[in-house]
């Protein structure tokens, strides 16, 4: 396998390392979803014992409930620094070969939609754990 050129020797395509980072921002948002947003879905809608018996399953929901500010703020952080390897992976250079360089533009496409998605889910648990109790 060749170098990527500018890759400093590295191989693979440029976006291949950023997707761990955007996976990892989508995992973290999936958590501030659990333990804030479902539980409140749930009750609005009026499956408190779905909630019982959820938490009865899965106690750690009770520990991130417990937790949401850390978890907020790690969630967060994560997702700035999947941003920043976004924005720097976005003017890096791709590889001549024409299926390398395919397979790299759609890495930065995949790997964009995941972060992409994974504000959109941080920002519905933010409007579930913060913005709504205040709300009333």
């Amino acid at each position: 396998m060749s170098a990527v050129p500018g890759g400093g020797g590295r191989t693979g395509t440029p976006s291949e390392g950023h997707m761990p980072a955007a996976t990892l921002s989508l995992l973290a948002s999936v958590s501030t979803l659990l333990c804030c947003a479902l539980p409140a879905l749930l009750v609005s809608i009026g499956a408190g014992a779905t909630l019982v018996a959820l938490t009865g399953a899965v106690p750690q929901l009770i520990w991130l409930s417990a937790h949401k500010d850390p978890l907020f703020l790690a969630a967060g952080l994560m997702l700035v620094a999947a941003g920043a390897l976004q924005w720097r992976a976005r003017s890096l250079p791709c590889p001549i070969d024409p299926v390398r360089a395919g397979a790299c533009a759609r890495a930065r496409r995949t790997s964009l939609r995941v972060w992409g998605a994974s504000v959109t889910l941080y920002m519905v648990g933010i409007a579930f754990a913060f913005v709504l109790p205040v709300l009333g």
